[in-house]
């Protein structure tokens, strides 16, 4: 018989922030805020989102 009083491990997930910007207002919205809308929609009823890049330029020696 199975018991069912084991506990369950449960790792943890790892979830990265992410910022979007809205191609019309600019308006700055994070991954996060954007799950909790029924819709993928900006404030101002835009629903294209750009991708933020962050400021750090990386370098990469060819080889």
């Amino acid at each position: 018989m199975i018991n069912m009083a084991e506990e369950i491990e449960e790792t943890p997930v790892e979830t990265f922030e992410v910022n979007y910007a809205c191609l019309r207002c600019g308006t700055i919205v994070s991954n996060t805020e954007l799950s909790r809308l029924p819709e993928i929609k900006c404030i101002c009823g835009f629903r294209v989102f750009t991708k933020v890049r962050p400021p750090v330029v990386k370098t990469v020696k060819a080889i």
